[in-house]
């Protein structure tokens, strides 16, 4: 992967700065492409979605990756890109963060769904691929978001792809 690759890493330049509003552009789309190419990294799971994120400045730079269960069976993508950066960060402000799937609004693993850590975060924008169905909990965390003035920009498009990578889970 190189520097100008969607997703090459932390600090990494990229496929071209975020969008700013409630429309997907070019770049926003191949965010959201690369966490759901983050998301089959996952460990197979048949009680749990298989999801990536990529939190992405103002600028394009890349400043976290995560994808669900890559350092414990309970890790959420969301939560794992968050945890590689410092609350303190000011680049978080003017971030997005993109999930191939809806961020959680309830959890039962852990004590703080991801909706609530992205609004603790001070993240304006969140894109992503596809609601979470109500397959092990009801969904809800983009409205949650919304609430919270934050930003949230579903990319159809990409759904397909996304619902893909969880086949196994959705019993496709």
């Amino acid at each position: 992967m190189t520097a100008g690759e969607p997703g090459a890493g932390p600090g990494a330049q990229s496929a071209g700065a975020p969008g700013e509003g409630a429309a997907a552009n070019a770049a926003d789309r191949a965010w959201l492409a690369r966490a759901i190419d983050l998301s089959r990294n996952c460990p197979p799971s048949r009680t749990a979605f298989a999801v990536g994120a990529v939190i992405v400045a103002a600028d394009g730079t890349v400043l976290a990756t995560g994808y669900s269960r890559e350092t414990s069976p309970h890790d959420h993508a969301e939560e794992v890109a968050l945890a590689k950066l410092s609350p303190a960060d000011a680049r978080l402000s003017g971030a997005t963060l993109y999930s191939s799937l809806e961020p959680c609004r309830y959890r039962a693993s852990r004590p703080c769904p991801c909706a609530e850590l992205i609004i603790a975060a001070g993240l304006r924008r969140v894109v992503i691929a596809w609601l979470e169905p109500p397959v092990f909990a009801a969904g809800g965390g983009a409205a949650m978001l919304r609430e919270s003035g934050i930003t949230v920009v579903e990319v159809p498009g990409l759904a397909a792809e996304a619902r893909a990578v969880n086949a196994a889970v959705l019993g496709d």
